[in-house]
């Protein structure tokens, strides 16, 4: 068997850091401008801690906001913990690294989402990718009349370039 590096891992983990450097940023200083955070976690998560009737009423993942009220904000190594206000009823969380799913900040458009993947040789082993995520999705589409298969072609020549097509030629 050889070794080979985990990329995947290696960007989880160095994603996770950016969160917690984030988040411990923001309790040293509090939140800057207008930035604000859509944390989506894992609510079966071993480690997450959080109210019986929060994990009875989303059992398999929740999305906080830290934005205008948040309390008790604690930072460390293997996760954070929070108190946020629930229908005025402030609840105290405690969200474990692993357990995010999703991270954006919708202020600046910057997003993180981590997915887990079955390895092809163990189906037990999950692998963890942590990809960069738009906060909001574009707001054009490429249009075109070209056959399918000839506009597949075209996208993959163009790795993911957008491409803007004014809408005039096909008004009457």
């Amino acid at each position: 068997m050889s070794r080979s590096i985990d990329y995947g891992n290696l960007m989880h983990d160095a994603m996770r850091g950016l969160i917690r450097k984030v988040l411990q940023d923001v309790s040293d200083n509090g939140l800057p401008g207008a930035h604000h955070f859509f944390i989506t976690f894992d609510t079966s998560h071993p480690d997450a801690e959080l109210a019986d009737w929060l994990s009875d009423r989303y059992p398999g993942e929740m999305t906080v906001v830290m934005q205008h009220w948040y309390d008790n904000l604690d930072v460390g190594d293997e996760g954070f913990a929070v108190t946020l206000n629930f229908g005025d009823a402030p609840e105290p969380l405690y969200i474990p690294y692993d357990a995010i799913r999703t991270f954006v900040d919708p202020s600046v458009e910057f997003g993180l989402r981590f997915e887990t993947q079955q390895d092809e040789d163990d189906e037990d082993a999950p692998v963890a990718e942590a990809t960069p995520m738009p906060a909001k999705m574009p707001a054009t589409r490429k249009i075109t009349e070209e056959p399918a298969e000839a506009a597949a072609e075209d996208d993959t020549e163009k790795s993911g370039d957008a491409e803007v097509v004014s809408l005039d030629s096909f008004r009457k």
